[in-house]
């Protein structure tokens, strides 16, 4: 996948697959262990880092692993291949980040996931203006991009107050004229809004998707979770990750297509085999990402890059 002639390449890491450095979490220790997890093939994207230090609902430490071996905001059914987080965005916040160096000492092409968090649309276009005036300031060795997340601030927004806070934030993001690449849940984005992007000069491609809030009317909770009350409840319910995601995304994204929409689209959500790669190829995704596989089925990852980029994605 090219973005203003930068090859971000077929497959992508879901944001904070990888942590906000590149380096993971504990569990990947051992898992290295296993012949199958390999991430060589895949672009890195940071996890999500906001203007602020955001505690969130998963504490870390210096070195930005989670203080609790097993957060309690995550939950998992290993066996459904399903999770479940509410972890709040936790961020140091972008200076923090920043004055680690860690981006700037990249070598190949990757992405800084970034979100503005703030209760008004005025409070969250001063976040922007504050994370891409501390951007600029610094100096990287490799070309780079935006994966701005718009899930959140939109959710429960009409559409007219979405476009028009999404062409703010976008146009503010556009001034670094580096890649920008929106990323969207289907359970929040209005198709309406984001079939106008294919006009927005700022956007140079899209991402879907984020989780899927617990809750949502569009899944049957009893039959995918085994209950209409989520185990996260006390967070906010959280957002779904998994297999039922798969065929919704798609969906989502063969009808972007069918409607004229012609910019990249970075899809995933669901991806466990080489098949649901395929699936997304044929709804019309330009390339894809990968996150709950690396975490429930390590020991496939390796098969599904190599197979992810031996085929033809359409730009």
């Amino acid at each position: 996948m090219k973005i203003n002639g930068i090859d971000f390449g077929n497959v992508l890491g879901a944001a904070g697959v990888q942590n906000f450095s590149g380096d993971g979490y504990w569990f990947h220790r051992p898992y290295k262990l296993l012949p199958g997890l390999d991430l060589s093939g895949m672009t890195f994207v940071s996890k999500t880092v906001t203007a602020g230090g955001r505690a969130g609902n998963m504490p870390m430490n210096d070195s930005c692993q989670p203080k609790e071996w097993f957060p309690k905001a995550v939950k998992i059914r290993f066996w459904k291949k399903l999770m479940l987080n509410a972890l709040g965005l936790p961020s140091y916040g972008i200076n923090w980040h920043l004055n680690t160096m860690d981006w700037q000492k990249r070598r190949e092409p990757f992405m800084i996931s970034i979100a503005v968090t703030r209760g008004t649309r005025q409070g969250r276009i001063d976040e922007m203006n504050y994370i891409t005036d501390a951007i600029d300031q610094e100096g990287f060795s490799a070309p780079y991009g935006l994966q701005v997340n718009l899930s959140c601030p939109n959710t429960g927004h009409n559409l007219s107050e979405a476009v028009r806070e999404w062409d703010d934030l976008l146009e503010i993001a556009g001034f670094l004229r580096v890649p920008v690449m929106p990323k969207f849940s289907i359970a929040s984005a209005p198709m309406p809004a984001v079939l106008a992007l294919e006009n927005n000069s700022c956007c140079d491609g899209i991402c879907l998707s984020n989780t899927i809030p617990f809750g949502w009317k569009g899944l049957d909770w009893k039959i995918v979770w085994g209950s209409e009350v989520s185990p996260l409840a006390k967070y906010g319910g959280g957002g779904l990750s998994g297999p039922p995601l798969l065929p919704l995304v798609c969906d989502y994204i063969k009808c972007l297509r069918d409607k004229g929409f012609t910019k990249p689209i970075n899809g995933g959500g669901g991806i466990f085999c080489q098949k649901d790669v395929d699936s997304y190829l044929q709804a019309g995704a330009s390339s894809i990402f990968l996150g709950t596989v690396i975490t429930l089925r390590p020991w496939r990852v390796k098969g599904i890059i190599r197979h992810a980029n031996s085929l033809n994605w359409p730009n």
